[in-house]
């Protein structure tokens, strides 16, 4: 009987020990506004800022777009290999001209090389930035798990949605239209 007791007392002064330990570093936010993170994106947070070069080798950083209110930016992470991603690329061609100057169109590509990027872009017309991320340092930055998955960052670099799978002509342009409102 004593030594079962014993047994509860070091049970409870554990649980009680680990509470506390939780309780003491839990960390606080008092900001009311977005947080920054440094893992995948969250709708309402900032979103990871990074550099990365597009196929003709021009740097591109995300914040340079979303600076001190400038434009709301669409990134879509594909690859060439993936049809899904092949359906919806001359949506953001079309998305691309037609919001030229008002909105960013980036498409990031996962894993492959700026001159396989570059040869798909030229058999298929497109035109809007694409950029290499051939170590996925970005798409791990962002969590992206699943091809295509289109991020929609507002001008002041908030994540306003996610959205996972193909998306049609008219969502990415209604989508496109509630940023800029």
């Amino acid at each position: 009987m004593r030594e079962r007791l014993e047994w509860v007392a070091v049970i409870v002064l554990v649980a009680l020990l680990g509470a506390g330990w939780i309780f003491i570093s839990r960390e606080t936010n008092a900001d009311t506004g977005p947080t920054a993170v440094t893992t995948a994106p969250y709708v309402g947070n900032l979103a990871p800022d990074f550099t990365l070069q597009t196929i003709d080798g021009q740097a591109i950083t995300l914040g340079d777009f979303t600076a001190d209110g400038g434009m709301p930016v669409v990134l879509n992470f594909w690859a060439t290999w993936c049809p899904p991603c092949r359906v919806e690329m001359p949506y953001f061609e079309r998305a691309s001209d037609l919001y030229e100057g008002k909105v960013a169109i980036l498409g990031l590509n996962q894993a492959e090389s700026a001159a396989l990027i570059a040869g798909f872009a030229r058999d298929h017309g497109l035109t809007y930035p694409l950029l290499v991320d051939e170590d996925m340092r970005v798409n791990n930055l962002y969590g992206v798990l699943n091809l295509p998955t289109t991020i929609f960052i507002d001008r002041n670099g908030i994540v306003r949605e996610v959205l996972i799978g193909t998306i049609s002509q008219g969502v990415l342009e209604d989508r496109i239209e509630g940023l800029l409102e």
